[in-house]
């Protein structure tokens, strides 16, 4: 039992932990740590973010396998927009890099192979890992959990 004490709280903040963080891309590390959520689910939804020195450090070790104080703070650096907002009802969109998206609903009927259509005014986003369609969902996702089930 006093094991069971000792394991549920470092459980339950592993859980909140996680839950504080969202891609802004595919690699390992790329996550920005959320520091305000506001409108979820309405048509004002907004997700304010900022760089975290620890998921920096990872991306360097693991992507770029370089763990030198210079790659993190260059990775620090990355250009982003640290708000990310969307219009739930429209399912118009931003995203991290600043691109303006729209989130067309499930994928019926076309030759794309992903679940939902997302279509971006600024880039071509094709469904494959290449073209970030995992991690825009994913903060889509966080912006309007209700239109993505």
């Amino acid at each position: 039992m006093r094991h069971l004490v000792v394991v549920l709280p470092a459980l339950i903040l592993a859980t909140a932990a996680q839950a504080s963080t969202i891609a802004y891309g595919a690699r390992v590390g790329m996550e920005l740590t959320i520091v305000k959520k506001t409108g979820i689910g309405s048509t004002h939804a907004s997700i304010v973010a900022k760089h975290n020195r620890r998921k920096a450090g990872v991306f360097c070790r693991e992507y770029g396998h370089d763990f030198s104080k210079d790659c993190i703070d260059a990775e620090m650096k990355s250009p982003l927009h640290f708000e990310i907002t969307a219009n739930c009802k429209t399912g118009k969109f931003t995203t991290f890099y600043g691109a303006n998206m729209l989130f067309q609903g499930r994928n019926e009927g076309t030759d794309v192979t992903t679940d939902y259509l997302i279509t971006s005014i600024d880039d071509n986003v094709d469904g494959s890992g290449a073209s970030g369609y995992d991690y825009t969902l994913e903060q889509f996702k966080a912006l309007c959990p209700n239109r993505v089930k």
